[in-house]
């Protein structure tokens, strides 16, 4: 049985002395209790205490780092397997698999086109975080040189490859840079084994029996490695997803530690199409690192899109600081806009605005991160609460004009809103993508 937090906090030093990261002992013991943290992030505590806790306090997925420095990707250390249960922690890595058969510039087209890999959605900047060479040359000398060009983009590597000398061969050129190594099977364990516990890297084990995949972990582990993650790639869509769902249901419901790791699949259809579908029901199905051969932008913005879509915190809906935003050459004169503070509402009304080439200024009301409809639906966009606003003294120093323009949702408290204001309330268009003609032809004339 699980030790509750109280329980874990009698065995801890109660110290106080937050090298684990929490204010206190009793903070940290919460966070044990939860699976949420390490028994290694505290120093101090004693081995016979350790030993106490080390079954029940480990997160029943490790995490696992790849790369070093601010580059790095952690994964795993999930502890739900429903997203609106707590929340998921760690977003999976995606990337791209470069291939060491390239000639130079199809190679250097191929790196150009990885690192523009990097976009902003809703205010946060998104990127592929991660890139994979594949020994596809089955020589040495090609693989360690492609791994060494694919260093320029600075980020996590993962080096595939059948031979692990191969694999020594390229980490010469990558020192201190903990890359990903793939991947260890029943026959070969060994070898990899030895190479990830000398070269402190972690290592991708892959077994398509998850009872043989939970006695390969098991030696590996016993063998000095700690930090794997599993492949379970099938040429099955179906029976890749069946593998994902079942290690994660297995880590968690059962805490069978030979499955407590993260995992990794790859997209292998044969064309985009086909990949992209694979890699995103791999992103909502647990995979800790999802690769693939696609490179474009319209590839792999609509991955990170779920990824961050899924990756976010239900219970803290994304926010921007309620305030007065200019958009474009704004004047005193200029339009002023009201909306709410949920992230994807501003930045879809700030987009529009953009778009219409009229300089304007975004009111947003605090609304707690909640849409137009939700917030005015429970009392949080209110006429009080955007009278107070437009008489805030941020709006009195920018805007000479006593007009606003309000979401056409709300057009029911536009009469309530111009009596306590004393301001002219105008009605705009119900979604955003009616700004531009709205601001070019209503506002305009008004």
């Amino acid at each position: 049985m699980a030790l509750k937090a109280l329980d874990i906090f009698k065995l801890l030093p109660k110290t106080n002395c937050k090298k684990c990261g929490c204010p206190t002992c009793l903070a940290f013991a919460m966070k044990l209790a939860q699976k949420q943290a390490s028994l290694d992030q505290c120093p101090d505590v004693t081995a016979e205490s350790k030993a106490q806790l080390e079954g029940s306090a480990a997160p029943p997925i490790r995490l696992v780092t790849i790369g070093e420095g601010a580059n790095k990707l952690e994964i795993g250390n999930e502890t739900v397997m429903f997203r609106h249960d707590e929340s998921f922690y760690h977003p999976p890595g995606i990337g791209v698999i470069i291939p060491d058969n390239l000639d130079e510039a199809a190679l250097a087209a191929k790196i150009q086109a990885a690192a523009k890999l990097q976009f902003v959605r809703v205010g946060t900047a998104i990127r592929s975080d991660i890139v994979a060479v594949i020994n596809a040359s089955r020589q040495a000398e090609p693989f360690a040189k492609t791994v060494a060009a694919v260093q320029k983009l600075e980020r996590p590597l993962v080096l595939m490859s059948t031979e692990p000398s191969h694999i020594a061969k390229a980490l010469a050129s990558c020192q201190g840079q903990k890359p990903l190594i793939h991947a260890a099977t029943a026959d070969t364990w060994e070898k990899y084994a030895a190479l990830a516990k000398e070269k402190q890297c972690p290592l991708a084990v892959t077994e398509p029996d998850l009872d043989k995949l939970a006695a390969l972990t098991e030696k590996i582990k016993s063998a000095g490695v700690a930090d794997l993650i599993l492949d379970v790639t099938s040429h099955s869509l179906s029976a890749t997803l069946q593998a994902l769902t079942a290690i994660r249901r297995l880590a968690l419901k059962k805490n069978l530690r030979s499955l407590g790791y993260p995992c990794m699949a790859i997209g292998l259809g044969q064309t985009p199409a086909e990949q992209l579908a694979q890699c995103c029901a791999y992103i909502a199905k647990y995979a800790g690192i999802v690769l693939s051969s696609m490179d474009q932008p319209e590839h792999i913005l609509p991955l990170l899109t779920l990824r961050q879509n899924l990756y976010t915190d239900p219970r803290k809906p994304i926010q921007v600081e309620p305030k007065l935003y200019p958009v474009g050459a704004v004047t005193n004169a200029s339009p002023l806009l009201i909306t709410t503070n949920f992230s994807l509402t501003y930045y879809t009304v700030e987009g529009e605005v953009e778009a219409s080439r009229v300089p304007a200024y975004i009111g947003v009301v605090d609304t707690e991160g909640t849409s137009v409809l939700t917030a005015f639906a429970a009392d949080k966009l209110t006429s009080e609460k955007v009278t107070a606003f437009l008489k805030s003294e941020a709006v009195k120093e920018k805007i000479a004009h006593h007009k606003v323009i309000i979401p056409g949702y709300v057009a029911v408290m536009s009469g309530a809103l111009e009596e306590e204001s004393g301001w002219e309330v105008m009605v705009g268009p119900r979604e955003a993508s009616g700004l531009p003609k709205y601001l070019k032809t209503v506002w305009k004339s008004g």
